[in-house]
């Protein structure tokens, strides 16, 4: 039976902790070598052990209990491992796994290298592409080998905000020992992904790189890069591919859905934002203008409600398997009621859609819920204002209603949030402005409320609410006024797809950064203009086509 000791949080980091001396196999094998010969002596000298290690596997073996801590792990799997005492080995490589943090990953990950610890490898080598973009500037990345290097940059899981980062860290690597290490330049810029950069970047810094100036073959694939951007402007085929045109698969994208305009309802899009490109997806089974759109489980796409070409309410639901080796939309359970202009969000994997508007009825306060397990609608407490029109939002497994028309039809300021756990819609801090249409988006752990309008003008005003302040903020003003526009967070920037101003709809797209509190104009702009857009971010899709 084995104990584990915990260590305090505050020392877990610590890299010092983690020095490691390999040691050579000519060494292994002396000590195996003196096991062998003095396995028949009343006294053995047990060479090149660490005698504390050693000293807690004999009080192990009598014992069985073994107390694996941040100072003695090193030690003791080395032992463990030259003695074969699995048992320890497994708590070692247990106790490390837990410990793993991005200054201390390649070193846990060089201990079970050298000791075959295939799990502790593994558990090393997915941190280290999960969190490359901190492990690759802290001072362990520079002791790893150019076979090393290139392992992880070729990888397809590694997960980077861009392409640059990676162009970043090979430099980084080279520059520490420049006079050993150029030679390896060109085999590890043959695996930076360069074309995914952009052109801008590509001319700014790396070709004005001093390393790269002086590497012909990377001349190259910087050639190859600004074509593959010259190409895209040209056409929309495909282009060629290799391995540095190929998007790594932990990216994310933009997937836009629906417009009111019968022709364009059927239609979807994507946007990639490492290539500033807009690509269609595969349309819809049923034209829908005003749906919800949401994401549940990871890979399904749920476009629910809005209305029909006959412009009538719709209680039907489609969706989109993203895993699927061929996605297609298909037909999921319809709602309990009609609805159009409403506001859909999903917290937990469960699926709410909540008020709306429908022929019938007239302006809703009703809401359900979608349990995909049991493939069953319900119905929830109802809110406490009808509301259509307006934005949803999911905050700390809340569901914020924001604004909207409501009885009086006229724009609301008020704003309300549903808590699953207790069934109940509470009044929130009502905004500084009265907005319908508004766009409503979370982005590290802030609510924003993007431009609508408010009875008078179409907006340009966005704002903010802060649960732990409970109080709504002015920010930065967009580029353009949009109602009906499309919200989502992406790579710690928000997005605003589409929508309409006062003189048409819209297929311009902008993003904020909270950092510097300003708004760019997107580049590319959507293939279709849409108002009303349902966006979600998704995974890079494999396989999209048209069905």
């Amino acid at each position: 039976m084995q104990s584990i000791k915990q260590i305090p949080e505050s020392s877990i980091c610590d890299p010092a902790k983690y020095e490691y001396k390999k040691s050579s196999y000519s060494e292994v094998y002396e000590v195996l070598q003196s096991l062998r010969n003095e396995r028949n002596h009343d006294l053995v000298v047990m060479k090149k052990l660490d005698f504390t290690a050693l000293q807690l596997l004999v009080d192990f073996i009598y014992s069985g209990k073994i107390s694996v801590t941040e100072e003695s792990a090193q030690a003791l799997l080395q032992a463990a491992n030259l003695l074969q005492l699995e048992e320890v080995k497994e708590a070692c490589c247990h106790f490390l796994q837990t410990q793993l943090c991005t200054t201390n990953c390649i070193g846990i990950y060089a201990i079970a290298d050298l000791h075959s610890c295939t799990k502790l490898l593994a558990s090393s080598e997915l941190y280290i592409q999960q969190h490359f973009s901190e492990v690759f500037g802290d001072d362990e990345f520079l002791s790893l080998s150019s076979e090393q290097v290139v392992k992880f940059i070729s990888s397809d899981k590694l997960i980077v905000p861009s392409e640059e980062k990676v162009f970043e860290c090979v430099i980084r690597w080279v520059s520490h020992e420049s006079g050993l290490r150029k030679c390896s330049l060109s085999q590890l810029m043959e695996h930076v992904r360069l074309p995914l950069t952009s052109k801008n970047y590509i001319l700014k810094t790396v070709v004005e790189e001093p390393l790269i100036k002086n590497c012909l073959k990377c001349k190259d694939y910087i050639n190859e890069a600004l074509n593959f951007h010259n190409n895209i402007l040209k056409s929309e085929e495909l282009i060629s591919q290799n391995i540095r045109k190929k998007p790594r698969y932990g990216d994310k994208v933009i997937l836009a859905v629906g417009g009111i305009e019968t022709e364009l309802s059927k239609r979807t899009e994507w946007y990639d934002p490492k290539t500033d490109r807009w690509h269609y997806g595969p349309e819809m089974i049923t034209s829908r203008g005003r749906a919800g759109l949401a994401v549940v489980k990871d890979n399904l796409v749920f476009a629910v409600g809005g209305f029909d070409d006959d412009v009538e309410s719709l209680r039907s639901v489609d969706v989109l398997d993203l895993s699927s080796e061929s996605p297609c939309w298909k037909p999921s359970v319809g709602m309990l009621v009609e609805r159009d202009i409403l506001g859909v969000g999903v917290i937990n994997n469960y699926l709410y859609a909540v008020g709306g508007h429908n022929d019938s009825d007239g302006t809703l306060d009703t809401a359900e819920v979608f349990d995909y397990d049991t493939q069953e609608w319900s119905f929830i407490t109802s809110m406490s204002t009808i509301r259509y029109d307006f934005g949803v939002g999911v905050l700390n497994n809340l569901l914020y209603a924001v604004g909207g028309l409501g009885q009086s039809s006229q724009a609301l300021d008020t704003v309300e949030c549903y808590d699953p756990n207790l069934d109940t819609w509470t009044p929130a801090s009502i905004m500084c402005v009265h907005r319908r249409g508004a766009g409503v988006g979370v982005l590290d752990g802030v609510l924003y409320a993007v431009g609508g309008h408010d009875g008078f003008n179409y907006l340009r005003s966005v704002e903010t609410y802060t649960p732990n302040t409970g109080v709504w903020t002015s920010i930065g003003e967009m580029s353009l006024p949009r109602r009906h526009a499309g919200v989502v967070a992406l790579d710690g920037l928000l997005y605003v797809v589409g929508g309409d101003d006062e003189t048409s709809n819209l297929d311009a797209v902008e993003c904020y950064n909270p950092k510097t509190n300003t708004w760019t104009m997107v580049t590319a702009s959507m293939n279709d203009k849409r108002i009303s857009v349902g966006v979600v971010v998704i995974n890079r899709p494999q396989h999209f086509k048209t069905c």
